[in-house]
This record gives C-alpha cells, sequence and structure tokens, in this order.
C-alpha cells in the first residue's frame, strides 16, 4: 500500500471514529489508537492535527484528546466588510474577548510600508484572541499608526473588534478594505492564541482598511480555525 492510500484510509477511519463519538468524550490514548489503525504514533498525530484545525477534536495537555464537533459555524459573504461581533450577534452566539493586548512600539519595514509610514514611526498594535464555546477559535492583530488610535479611548470602550470601535467613534471615515486570502501554517504565537499545535493550517486574512482620503488606517492579520468559519463569495458569470 503507497503512502497516500495510507493516509486516506488513516483519514477516513479517523474521521469515522470521530464522527462516531459524541462531543466531549475522550479517544482512545495515542499508543492504543495507533495500534488500533495499525500506524506510528507520528503517522497518527500528523493526521489529528487536520481535524484539530477543523475544530472536531481538541488535545488538552495531560488529559487526551476530545470530540469537539463545532456547535456553530460562522458562515458570511465577503462582499461587506464585517467584525467577527457583528456576525455573531447575527446568529445569536456568544462570544468573549481572551489574551488581548495593547502596546506601542516602532514600525519595522513591512509596517512602515504597508501604512506608508516611516520605519521607526510609533504604532499601536492590538491583538487579542475570540473565543467561542469555551474555545479560541480566532487570533486577530491590529496594527494602526499613533495618531489613529487613543489607548485610553479604546480601553473604555473595546469589545473586541477594532473596526467596530472605528465606526462606533466616526472617525477617520472609513472607505474601503482590501484583503488577501491565504491558507497559512500558525507561527508559535498564533498556535499558543489558538491553543493548536505550531505550523497547523490556519486561514489567514491580511487587509489593508482604507480611510476616505486613500489613507491606510489599519493594517490587520487575522487567523481563523478553518472548522469554525465558511467564507462564500457570490460570484457573477462573465
Amino acid at each position: 500500500m503507497n503512502n497516500q492510500s495510507v493516509s486516506q484510509r488513516l483519514h477516513d477511519e479517523l474521521g469515522r471514529l470521530i464522527a462516531e463519538t459524541e462531543p466531549g468524550e475522550r479517544l482512545p490514548s495515542e499508543p492504543t489508537l495507533a495500534k488500533q489503525l495499525h500506524v506510528s504514533r507520528a503517522t497518527l498525530r500528523e493526521a489529528m492535527r487536520t481535524f484539530e484545525t477543523q475544530g472536531l477534536i481538541r488535545r488538552k495537555q495531560g488529559s487526551g484528546t476530545y470530540v469537539s464537533h463545532p456547535g456553530s459555524i460562522f458562515e458570511t459573504g465577503l462582499e461587506v466588510l464585517e467584525s467577527i461581533e457583528t456576525l455573531a450577534e447575527r446568529i445569536g452566539l456568544p462570544v468573549r474577548l481572551d489574551d488581548y493586548k495593547l502596546e506601542c512600539r516602532p514600525a519595522d519595514e513591512k509596517e512602515a510600508k504597508a501604512l506608508n509610514l516611516e520605519p521607526g514611526s510609533p504604532l499601536w498594535v492590538v491583538s487579542r484572541a475570540i473565543r467561542v464555546e469555551d474555545r479560541p477559535v480566532a487570533y486577530l492583530i491590529d496594527i494602526l499608526p499613533e495618531d489613529v488610535l487613543s489607548p485610553d479611548e479604546l480601553d473604555q470602550n473595546f469589545t473586541g473588534s477594532v473596526l467596530d470601535f472605528l465606526l462606533r467613534r466616526g472617525t477617520p471615515e472609513l472607505q474601503t478594505s482590501r484583503t488577501e486570502i491565504t491558507a497559512d501554517t500558525a507561527s508559535r504565537e498564533v498556535a499558543r492564541s489558538l491553543g493548536i499545535q505550531r505550523n497547523d493550517v490556519v486561514l489567514r486574512f491580511k487587509a489593508y482598511l482604507y480611510a476616505s482620503d486613500g489613507r491606510v488606517v489599519d493594517y490587520s492579520f487575522s487567523y481563523f480555525l478553518p472548522g469554525y468559519f465558511r467564507f462564500l463569495v457570490v460570484r457573477r458569470v462573465g
């Protein structure tokens, strides 16, 4: 049996086992499961990472692997820019802010280029995780020029979305957003915040938020667990 056949068989059998297990229940231990599925522990662990990033299982250090079928999925089109909070409110899904950090630091070359600033210019960096059903499902980083953000004001009114904060404030007047969507591997920082393994696959949105005067006022990175998000695009037949 070739490697592709082994991988497909393992994926199918593991998927069937997860589907037949009730959410919250623990799967057999890795040694037991590897023996049961006739694969090495390393091969099993690699396959399990795929199901983990889909939100179907969750590994807890020192406790084991638990089935956690997502109870709710964010499904949205990409034609209109909206925050996770807005999407969650629409479907009646409670979300909460976690791992929130606000820091001021100098812009590196990439950040300065994205925001049309001189390298070393002061920036505000807002990072946080968004939790659903007691699980982090998104990790968000917003990078803004110093004059766009008031940290005192943010601390008083911030609920998790920089977009919503700026819209409520009304200045600067926001116009459009340009977003690049890719599949990416989780860095150490992203993996820690999302509770996954480093190099697991996540959806990454890199976005430039433009004010009405054409200035980029927010350069952001959003990392989503694929199993909890479904993004749709309506396309006109050309």
